[in-house]
């Protein structure tokens, strides 16, 4: 049996793979969102901001540096880490007792900045940058030839996504951050500095959206712009899968990476907005998402 519904096998499962690759990025872009909502119950409007700085600091390390894809894969998430806490301690620590609508306005105001002050020094053209000589080629997988470099984003943004998961619900840590969260006054009282977990916790999630930013450096154009349509399609994911549930945004990023890769077969035209009709579809039947908790 060489087609299902008409569509050749071959094309249906290259889109499948394909869609896996780019529901890695959606769970590892929005597994951030997730770790600092979840945490902080901050709408982190600034993380596509965030991860298009991956992306172009990793460029200006390798153009003005000589620093290549390896060491920007870990020292770029930690500089923007950096920069996370600059945020946290200086503009976000002010309004954790607010309404939550005053930090997705505080953060999409820092994203404006951050995009702006890059368009204004590098342009919005973009740039290349060169897939690593160990990851070059293709894998023949019998039905297509799927590149090296995409193998690698599945495997580096489902072990990041994993881990991270571990850590936060299985760990003692994890633990730690949950209740900081939950009961500051009484975490606080059993000698736990509540407000450095919680600075490093944002710090933790700018980074998640740094790494996912030089992941996707090789495989686009590097640009002020390029955060512009992901980071509505990483909310739309969060929404779904459940606001501040981790094990939802990557069980959600995945499975919607794979249904806009199958939409791309059956039905070119709605690849742009399946996203966004299941999201409609799943608020109808239950609000607080898939994974969410029902309050």
């Amino acid at each position: 049996m060489n087609e299902i519904f008409g569509i050749p096998l071959p094309a249906l499962l290259g889109q499948l793979m394909l869609g896996l690759v780019n529901g890695s990025f959606y769970a590892l872009l929005s597994l951030g969102l997730a770790v600092i909502f979840g945490m902080l119950h901050i709408i982190n409007f600034a993380h596509g901001a965030l991860y298009m700085m991956g992306a172009m600091f990793s460029w200006l390390a390798m153009v003005y540096l000589g620093i290549g894809y390896w060491r920007s894969l870990l020292l770029v998430p930690l500089f923007v880490g950096a920069i996370g806490i600059v945020i946290e301690r200086f503009l976000l620590q002010w309004i954790y007792k607010l309404d939550p609508l005053y930090g997705l306005l505080l953060t999409f105001g820092v994203a404006l900045i951050i995009g702006g002050g890059f368009r204004y020094v590098f342009g919005s053209s973009g740039q290349p940058y060169s897939i690593p000589p160990e990851l070059g080629g293709a894998v023949d997988l019998g039905f297509m030839f799927l590149p090296k470099y995409r193998m690698w984003v599945i495997v580096a943004s489902l072990t990041i996504c994993f881990a991270t998961w571990f850590m936060i619900e299985k760990t003692r840590l994890g633990a730690y951050l949950r209740a900081g969260t939950e009961n500051p006054g009484l975490t606080q009282a059993f000698g736990i500095n509540v407000p450095v977990m919680v600075m490093l916790t944002y710090a933790f999630g700018t980074a998640l959206a740094a790494f996912a930013g030089v992941l996707a450096a090789p495989t686009t154009q590097v640009s002020p712009l390029m955060s512009s349509n992901m980071i509505i399609t990483v909310f739309a994911v969060v929404v779904i899968g459940g606001m501040g549930s981790i094990m939802g945004s990557i069980i959600t990023g995945l499975g919607l990476g794979v249904i806009e890769g199958l939409t791309k077969v059956f039905y070119a035209q709605a690849s742009s907005t399946v996203v966004f009709i299941v999201m409609v579809i799943v608020l109808m039947v239950r609000p607080a998402g898939l994974f969410g908790k029902e309050k």
